[in-house]
């Protein structure tokens, strides 16, 4: 699947549709022009952060610009996701179902290399209350999630939740690779 194709249509189709120019979306996401419009004419890959900037400037959840995957009873591989790395391919998440209009959330399996950190800007505010939550389940490995004062830890089989429309870091401090399910939920 070329999520590059994926995210230049969708992003040119709901920026057109929401009437926003690229000056504009540019304004409202903290995301170059330029950038912008290379992502829009599938020059280059956006990375996780620039995507939920883009969102966020949209009002729009993470997968909006992801869309394509089935969404029919079937079973998905992992090869048939939207794979998606930080800039240092260190954090890797898998998009398994976008939110849309039959449920409100995504789901995601997340990798973090061992002795390695991700900070995640928040996800868009996409409710009347301007929240939505984050659920994690780990799976393997050790993982500590840093929410404002908050420093979750969890080991294999525990699960958290929390406000992810503020700023949150995964650490994992072991010598595996941590692997985590990860819905985020938009309540209405």
């Amino acid at each position: 699947m070329d999520i590059g194709v994926i995210v230049s249509t969708n992003l040119r189709k709901i920026r057109v549709e929401k009437g926003y120019s690229l000056t504009k979306l540019s304004e409202l996401s903290g995301v170059s022009k330029g950038m912008l419009s290379q992502i829009e004419n599938n020059g280059t890959s956006p990375t996780i952060n620039t995507i939920w900037k883009i969102c966020s400037g949209l009002g729009i959840p993470y997968t909006a610009l992801l869309e394509g995957q089935p969404t029919e009873s079937a079973v998905i591989s992992k090869a048939q996701t939207s794979r998606q790395e930080s800039e240092n391919g260190h954090y890797r998440i898998f998009g398994y179902y976008p939110d849309s209009p039959h449920h409100n959330f995504e789901l995601f399996q997340m990798e973090l290399d061992p002795q390695s950190a991700y900070t995640s800007i928040g996800h868009s505010k996409v409710n009347r209350n301007g929240e939505s939550e984050e659920y994690v389940m780990l799976i393997q490995g050790e993982l500590t999630i840093d929410v404002g004062d908050k420093h979750l830890e969890l080991g294999p089989d525990d699960a958290t939740k929390f406000n992810s429309t503020r700023r949150h870091i995964y650490r994992n401090s072991g010598p595996t690779v941590v692997k985590t399910v990860i819905i985020n939920f938009y309540p209405v």
